[in-house]
């Protein structure tokens, strides 16, 4: 072998040695793991609840206007969307029956009249007869109990005939309030029955500008109601305008549906302008909670805990006792701070003591892979070709 050929050969072994160490010392593509802590911060804020459910609008005052007697409808004065004043006559009933029973009632009462006078004055014949020792006592006492009868025969038919009054009054039809007529079940020449149920004639609305909405709130819901709390709704005929009211009752009693258990909430609905109208589906927002500039935080940092298999050695974690925790990072230092919590609204959860205002806490920390450089990422060695890059 000539001594160039050596002298190539082995320059070309220690190349190739070379090449090899680089190769395995050279990194292979592997990532370094970073920690991200995403932090908030103790600060005022506005913390709200909220309650929503659907409704029903109604009149705060309405009454179903019946009769308690039965006949036959001679005259209707209204119809729909009549005002009406208190005491204005709005329907008749057919009066023939009605006098008829009165007048047979005063025949009857005129006849116990007579009736009476006749046993006065024979209970006054035999109590004088009696009292001289010309008749029995047996006498006497059927005289007197004739006469006892005939007073008490006396007022049943005097009210026999206050009743058959009565009931011609009510043949009358008159409004019980100032209103609006909403409703008319009844027409001209139509027969109505008064038995166990008095049947509903009219229905009136006293003020079409007080209205209300009565919502049924779920039971889970239901505990953070309260009188006076302010209220938003909607209705579908105007989609673009917010109505506002007030909560004006609680009622206890529930009502249960497939299961569901629900309780009735009255809610002041102003309607000055009238676009409110009875029957209307209500879509309510119960402001349950309100409290501005309340020292808060957000309530995910509350939930957070450090894990050490994800911190690693080199973050050290002081804690303490406390139900509720708030974590501050120091450094290499991970601290807890125990707390006292008031109310929440789920997003922000109120801070009464135990962190100072404006202190920046920890709300999460997650892994975050970090890529080399392009050219450490091929972990190719240096002596090798790359790709050029795209223009």
């Amino acid at each position: 072998m000539k001594p160039t050929s050596k002298k190539y050969g082995i320059a070309a072994g220690i190349i190739l040695i070379i090449a090899l160490i680089l190769f395995l010392v050279w990194p292979k593509g592997n990532t370094q793991a970073q920690l991200q802590y995403e932090t908030t911060r103790v600060e005022k804020d506005t913390i709200r609840n909220t309650v929503t459910a659907t409704g029903t609008i109604e009149p705060v005052t309405s009454v179903d206007v019946g009769t308690q007697v039965s006949g036959i409808i001679s005259k209707i004065y209204v119809d729909y969307n009549s005002i009406v004043k208190k005491g204005q006559v709005i329907a008749e009933l057919d009066k023939t029956n009605l006098i008829s029973e009165l007048n047979s009632a005063q025949a009857n009462l005129a006849s116990a009249k007579n009736d009476l006078e006749y046993q006065k004055a024979n209970y006054l014949r035999y109590k004088n007869l009696y009292e001289k020792g010309l008749i029995s006592a047996n006498d006497y006492e059927v005289a007197r109990l004739s006469y006892t009868k005939a007073e008490e025969t006396l007022k049943t038919n005097q009210e026999n005939v206050n009743k058959a009054q009565t009931n011609l009054g009510y043949a009358i039809i008159t409004s019980p309030i100032d209103g609006i007529v909403l409703g008319k079940d009844v027409e001209e020449g139509q027969t109505v029955a008064s038995s166990y149920s008095t049947p509903t004639l009219f229905t009136i609305a006293q003020d079409l500008t007080d209205m209300r909405v009565i919502a049924d709130i779920d039971e889970a819901d239901i505990g953070g109601v309260k009188e006076g709390q302010n209220v938003t709704f909607t209705v579908d005929a105007f989609p673009n305008d917010i109505f506002y009211g007030q909560v004006t009752q609680v009622r206890q009693e529930a009502t249960e549906e497939s299961n569901v258990v629900t309780y009735e909430v009255v809610i002041s609905a102003p309607n000055k302008d009238l676009k409110l109208k009875p029957g209307l589906t209500a879509n309510v927002t119960i402001n349950t909670l309100e409290r501005t500039g309340v020292v808060s935080v957000k309530t995910k940092a509350l939930r957070f805990t450090p894990q050490a298999e994800i911190l690693g050695k080199s973050i050290k974690i002081e804690d303490c006792n406390g139900k509720n925790k708030l974590w501050i990072k120091n450094g290499n230092i991970l601290k807890a701070y125990a707390v006292k919590i008031g109310v929440s609204d789920g997003i922000r959860t109120e801070i009464i003591s135990g962190i100072p205002e404006g202190s920046e806490v920890i709300a999460s920390v997650k892994e975050m892979a970090q890529e080399e450089p392009q050219d450490e990422i091929e972990g190719g060695s240096p002596f090798m070709p790359r790709p050029g890059k795209k223009k």
